[in-house]
């Protein structure tokens, strides 16, 4: 699994309208939908109200490249303009969890 980090920056609150854009319009919906995705979601960091996370899992390499020719990406193009952000971006490839890690997780 492939998971990005995206953290969308702007100002006066353009980063939060921007994920609320995308929820409403149904288009994280749509990306959700994509085979190969396996999360899509948005998070407000509490110490930075002009800045949203995504995270964006996905099964491999081969399912970014797909999204990325999809029509959603020039959906996403635009709204980042309208919305003037700007991204910075972490980018983590999954391994399986060591089994002495397991005791340090409460279920």
């Amino acid at each position: 699994m492939i998971t990005v980090n995206i953290y969308y920056t702007g100002s006066n609150g353009n980063a939060r309208s921007f994920a609320e854009e995308m929820e409403k319009s149904g288009t994280a919906d749509k990306i959700r939908a994509e085979m190969g995705n396996i999360r899509y979601e948005y998070f407000y960091p509490m110490n930075d109200p002009e800045t949203v996370l995504l995270i964006d899992a996905w099964e491999n390499q081969e399912a970014i490249d797909v999204h990325h020719t999809s029509p959603m990406m020039k959906t996403i193009t635009a709204l980042r303009d309208k919305y003037d952000l700007h991204m910075r971006v972490e980018r983590y490839v999954s391994e399986a969890m060591p089994l002495n890690d397991e005791g340090f997780i409460r279920k």
